[in-house]
Formats: structure tokens, C-alpha cells, sequence
């Protein structure tokens, strides 16, 4: 009787001291990412930014974007959902669209992806599939309410710019998608915060110059090499180290020294 007492007191303080152990493994926050192409693996000399954003940040990054996707497709595809199911609280949710939600949806070529103008109610009917549709505000505040009411803090980031020396000559016209994303985490409130990766990285290409920032896009005008991914990723870290919109909850968990690639 006595070694039996004696094993299980033995077990009980085995358990209790590993439980602490158990815990601190998931003290830290995960950080989950949701966009399209600019952010997600890729391949054939491209990539997007996200895979290289555990090079600047302490915690870990799951990258859940994806190719051609708008926040109308991941909506639709319940890849929102997904991200809902598996965060828990405290974790942390980049979310970023814009290079694939412009067009009109009410033509009988609907590709699936484009949003109904405006930012707010508005509704739309697709001339494709008769589906409603609705604003890209809609669909980024619908998932970020979503992930807020799990407990995950969202960051909303603005789209990535298009290579800003076209042709040798720089310009940094603003989508519209970009104010778009900070009225949404405005509306959003307490849990949602902005970040202005479209005007980083534009500040960061203007620095770079023309020959630099052409051999970064070795295909076409929107997809970076990997070399370019990382400069996007770096771009994105000092924005949030120095709060270049205000503070977001992964500023206390990025890398010290910060990237410094915009000023």
C-alpha cells in the first residue's frame, strides 16, 4: 500500500512539474497570416512576404494566404473561418487584400473575386452566379469581428505596392483599398489596429532606386522575387517597431535591432 502511495505521489509531482513547462510553450502568441500572392509561398522565382516574416518577428508564423485571392474569395472559400477556428486568445491575425478585389461583379464574366464598389452596405448581385455580393469593407470587418470575438487581436495592412519604378520612373499612385483597410479597422474598434504596408514599402522602393527595385520583380509588375519578399517583410517589421500607424499588438515582438529599409 505504501508503494503504491508512494508511485502515485511520485506521478502527481512528475505531472505538476511538467505543467508549467506545457504552459509556457503556449505563453507566446501565434501570428497568422491571411492575404493573397504578395503574401503567401509561391514558387517559379517568386514570393510573397509572408513566408519571411518570422525572420523579424519572435513568435510563430502561420501562413494561411494564398494565390489570386480577394477578401471576397477567402471569404466565400471559409478560409476566415478556418483562422477563426484554430486562433485562440491572444493570438494575432495580419490581414491583407486589395491586388485582386477591384472590377465589377455584376458581369456575366464575374471571376469570383471582385467586391461591390463602396465601403460600407452596399450589395451586389453576380452577373455569373447570382450570388450576393458585397464591399471589401464588409468582408474585412465581418472576419475581424469574427477573429476579435475569439479573443485574436487583427491587424489589417494595406495591400503591397506594384513595382514603383515602372519603366524607370517612380510613382506611387494609392489604391483606394488602401484607405479602405484603415476605415475597416477603424470600424472595427478595440482589437483591430492599421498598418500603412503600401506606404512603407513605397518609401523603402523610392530609397532603393530604380535598378535595385526592377531586379526584385523579375516577372511582372506585382510579384517579387524572394529577395523581394524579405525587403517587403523587413518594410512591414519597421513599420510596426516604430508605429508608423499607430501601435499594434506585435510591435512588442519584433526583433531587436529592427529592420531600418524606409528612413
Amino acid at each position: 500500500m505504501l508503494s503504491q502511495l508512494t508511485c502515485l505521489v511520485a506521478a502527481l509531482a512528475a505531472t505538476a512539474s511538467a505543467t508549467p513547462v506545457d504552459v509556457a510553450k503556449r505563453a507566446d502568441p501565434t501570428v497568422y497570416l491571411a492575404g493573397d500572392s504578395t503574401m503567401a509561398k509561391t514558387s517559379n522565382g517568386l514570393d510573397g512576404w509572408g513566408p519571411y516574416l518570422s525572420k523579424y518577428v519572435t513568435l510563430p508564423v502561420v501562413n494561411k494566404a494564398i494565390s489570386g485571392r480577394s477578401a471576397r474569395s477567402f471569404t466565400n472559400e471559409g478560409r476566415f473561418t478556418e483562422i477563426e477556428k484554430a486562433v485562440v486568445s491572444g493570438d494575432i491575425v495580419v490581414i491583407a487584400f486589395g491586388h485582386n478585389d477591384g472590377g465589377s461583379p455584376n458581369s456575366a464574366s464575374d471571376n469570383g473575386r471582385s467586391n461591390c464598389p463602396g465601403t460600407g452596405a452596399e450589395v451586389c448581385k453576380s452577373g455569373k452566379t447570382g450570388e450576393t455580393v458585397y464591399t471589401y469593407n464588409y468582408y474585412l470587418e465581418k472576419a475581424a469581428r469574427a477573429l476579435v470575438a475569439k479573443g485574436a487581436q487583427v491587424v489589417l495592412s494595406s495591400q503591397t505596392p506594384k513595382n514603383a519604378w515602372q519603366n524607370g520612373k517612380f510613382s506611387s499612385d494609392v489604391p483606394r483599398f488602401v484607405g479602405y483597410a484603415a476605415a475597416a479597422a477603424k470600424n472595427v474598434g478595440k482589437g483591430a489596429s492599421f498598418v500603412d504596408h503600401f506606404q512603407a514599402v513605397t518609401n523603402m522602393y523610392a530609397k532603393l532606386g530604380s535598378q535595385k527595385v526592377n531586379s526584385l520583380y523579375p516577372k511582372d509588375y506585382t510579384h517579387t522575387s524572394p529577395e523581394g519578399g524579405d525587403w517587403v517583410a523587413q518594410a512591414f517589421a519597421q513599420a510596426v517597431a516604430i508605429g508608423y500607424n499607430g501601435t499594434t499588438p506585435l510591435k512588442t515582438y519584433v526583433k531587436s535591432p529592427a529592420p531600418r529599409v524606409f528612413n
